[in-house]
């Protein structure tokens, strides 16, 4: 009995990475797979076109993956890139959704936002960042669909270079090249709050590498 316990929690974990998903019964490892990726997916999806529209795209994303699963290779890369992938996919259906969202927060950015002199610095901080997230809306609402959904991969979602080049069908050296012209964009056109935010992200990955 504790053999198989052992046998199932090494399926369960080290095998979690990149699954065997040909089994006669999907079931089990898709279960595992929902407990690891749904929760990070759904925020990721959220920040990009709302609760409600994320909700419904990470049921479809596993369901797609669901039907599809035998085109899931795992020595071409890892589960979790091949889910966000088929997520983005699915998010370019939403493209205009995600715009009108992303151009409503960066209006938010043209309205003089005050903090009362007896807040407390947490607060300030608080509006401080949602001041600098409304007005870099604006720079990724500019973006292309490509270039955006790179960016914002690795920024929001955590994907390494090599994950996002998986999830998008593109070699790793593309994805860093086009990181590495897109961040150089926004440091030219995003507002200057913002740029700070990028230079530290972009030195992080550098030293990860």
């Amino acid at each position: 009995m504790q053999v198989m316990k052992d046998d199932h929690e090494q399926a369960g974990t080290r095998g979690l990475d990149r699954p065997d998903l040909g089994g006669p019964d999907p079931a089990p490892v898709f279960g595992l797979l929902f407990d690891a990726h749904a929760a990070p997916l759904q925020r990721y999806l959220a920040r990009r076109v709302g609760t409600e529209t994320a909700h419904d795209l990470v049921a479809e994303t596993f369901l797609v993956a669901l039907r599809r699963r035998e085109t899931y290779r795992p020595e071409a890369g890892t589960a979790r890139a091949w889910l966000y992938g088929i997520a983005t996919n699915l998010l370019r259906h939403h493209v205009r959704t995600e715009t009108r969202a992303l151009n409503a927060t960066a209006r938010l950015a043209a309205a003089d936002t005050t903090v009362s002199a007896g807040h407390d610095g947490r607060v300030a901080e608080r509006v401080d960042a949602q001041s600098r997230a409304a007005q870099l809306a604006g720079a990724l609402a500019e973006l292309s669909v490509a270039d955006r959904d790179t960016l914002l991969l690795v920024s929001w979602a955590g994907l390494d270079p090599g994950e996002v080049a998986e999830a998008l069908g593109i070699p790793a050296g593309t994805v860093r090249s086009r990181l590495h012209r897109i961040r150089r964009w926004l440091r030219a056109n995003a507002p200057e709050s913002t740029k700070d935010d990028s230079r530290k992200e972009e030195e992080g990955e550098s030293a990860r590498r």
